[in-house]
């Protein structure tokens, strides 16, 4: 479209648009017909720990949502000349799992715990043996089983429990409904109904500490819808939240909530059986769309859904690139000390770029960028690590160099696992990640990390709102079509794209780096007991 034709699709409504609350950051996009970002808005923020619970106040949920709205609003108008009054979709993803439970006053009962924490390590062990599925710590079922192992006042009184997409699709459309891919980090489904599973569900309900309480679980659950779907529709209520200027009318078809790993799949086109994708932010995690059923149940692979309801293979772990910005922040202070005022994407580029001139193996150098506890390699409490012997070969490129291969070291551990165990093969997987801003580096290092092909698509640092506005778009539609079709005749009609191959001398200086970091664990593991926070 050009940019009349931009304007007139505004004024008419033909819009849709995506929200995603990431960890670190809240975003807005805002899509036309032909699925081309026209504007978007954000706001940062950061997870509280508090009181020994990683959170969010709700309050900074919706001052950071209006926030970004009105960025885009304004994009829209300084860009277009028009005014967005009217919306097609609206959707909703934020970080998935976690736990959000209310009262029957709709009333908040403690406070957001999100999917970083590691508190329910005893509650996921014993589910996972009741279900003789795993459930991970950070799920939202996890989370309601160890408050009730920790006798907390306040299940008694659960009239509702969701994640954070369901929560703020609640409060714009008024129903209390997840997307299938979002529900599954809540509760084990059922692939042939799309429902949660009512063999677990039973045995869940029947635990003896469980029966004291006066709710089954089904009915505190929120209630799953496929892609394709609609969640209602926007409120007189939902859109005074959203907009805070009171431009925006109610109405806009609202999409079934999802997780951020279901719209990293959708913003990839990795739906298909045989296909996967990887997103790094925060956290990182792999999604395998499996073509059979796994051999055996894995403390470390999740079995989730797509936003359609096909079974995935997840490797999720809690700490990625965290540990960069940190360090990226420090170079830029240094940078502002000399006069330098360097802008973030600059800063990365050339702190990355650097780390092309390193040794293979990062010169002995081995960096922990546990920010929090890790569940994949059992460290409970997160202290981030650098560590070099007299003899290692300590330079920015090789200090840069450890720092991407450990954003990438937990998840590699975990791939491992579906690669040489499982034996799982991917036709194609493509990445995601404001890592990838900067071309090529990140790219790289990930192929060696993890010694398969990676794909990364022109939209790779954006790809999350903007897959949340295309599903947006496709319950606005709603023909019928599979999401699969969809995606590949209408969306990803001509994808930019690039593939990198792992380079020998890159994989097998990533596996000298990733033997010293497996044996120095224990060193992270004592820094986590010794060292309080």
């Amino acid at each position: 479209m050009n940019l009349v034709e931009t304007a007139q699709a505004v004024e008419a409504g033909k819009v849709s648009l995506g929200i995603e609350l990431g960890s670190t950051r809240i975003k807005a996009v805002l899509v036309t017909d032909d699925f081309n970002t026209i504007a978007s808005g954000s706001y940062v923020w950061e997870n509280r720990y508090e009181d020994g619970v990683w959170t969010y106040p709700l309050e900074e949920v919706w001052s950071g949502i209006q926030q970004s709205y009105t960025q885009m609003a304004a994009d829209v108008q300084s860009k277009y000349h028009a005014s967005l009054k009217h919306i097609n979709a609206i959707g909703i993803s934020a970080m998935m799992h976690g736990y959000l439970a209310f009262d029957k006053n709709d009333d908040l009962l403690v406070p957001f715990r999100t999917w970083r924490n590691n508190i329910t390590g005893q509650s996921a062990d014993e589910l996972t043996k009741l279900f003789d599925f795993n459930i991970p710590q950070r799920w939202s079922i996890a989370h309601l089983y160890q408050a009730i192992l920790n006798h907390e006042d306040h299940v008694a009184n659960v009239d509702f429990f969701t994640t954070l997409a369901g929560y703020v699709t609640w409060k714009l459309s008024g129903k209390k409904v997840l997307g299938v891919g979002d529900a599954s980090g809540m509760f084990p489904i059922d692939e042939k109904t799309g429902t949660y599973n009512q063999d677990m569900l039973d045995k869940f309900n029947n635990l003896e500490n469980v029966k004291q309480y006066p709710w089954q679980l089904a009915d505190i659950l929120p209630d799953i819808l496929p892609a394709g779907k609609t969640a209602g529709s926007l409120t007189a209520e939902g859109a005074k939240l959203l907009d805070a200027s009171g431009n925006l009318e109610a109405g806009s078809v609202m999409a079934p909530p999802e997780g951020d790993a279901g719209t990293g799949m959708v913003g990839t086109n990795s739906v298909r059986q045989r296909t996967g994708n990887i997103s790094v932010g925060t956290s990182a995690f792999s999604m395998n769309v499996l073509d059979k059923p796994l051999s055996k149940v894995y403390r470390d692979i999740d079995i989730v859904m797509t936003p359609d309801g096909s079974p995935v293979a997840m490797v999720h772990v809690n700490n990625c690139s965290s540990d960069i910005n940190a360090w990226a922040n420090i170079f830029g202070e240094f940078a502002n000390r000399l006069g330098i005022d360097l802008k973030p994407d600059r800063l990365y580029e050339t702190l990355f770029l650097a780390s092309t001139k390193a040794d293979a193996d990062a010169g002995g150098l081995v960096n922990y960028s546990y920010q929090s506890g890790e569940n994949i390699t059992k460290i409970q409490a997160g202290r981030p690590l650098f560590v070099r012997t007299p003899n290692s070969h300590f330079s920015l490129p090789n200090f840069m160099l450890t720092q991407l291969y450990a954003a990438f070291a937990p998840l590699q551990i975990g791939m491992d696992i579906l690669v040489n165990e499982e034996h799982v093969q991917t036709d194609v997987m493509i990445a995601q990640g404001g890592l990838f801003r900067t071309p090529v580096i990140g790219q790289q290092a990930l192929a060696n990390a993890l010694n398969i092909p990676i794909t990364v698509m022109s939209t790779a640092g954006e790809g999350g709102p903007w897959g949340m506005a295309v599903l947006a778009a496709f319950a606005q539609r709603n023909t019928g079509e599979s999401l699969e079709d969809f995606l590949d005749q209408d969306v990803f009609t001509n994808p930019e794209s690039m593939t990198l191959s792992p380079e020998p001398e890159g994989v097998k200086g990533y596996r000298k780096f990733i033997g010293k970091y497996q044996s120095g664990l224990s060193v992270e593991a004592a820094a986590g007991d010794a060292i309080s926070d």
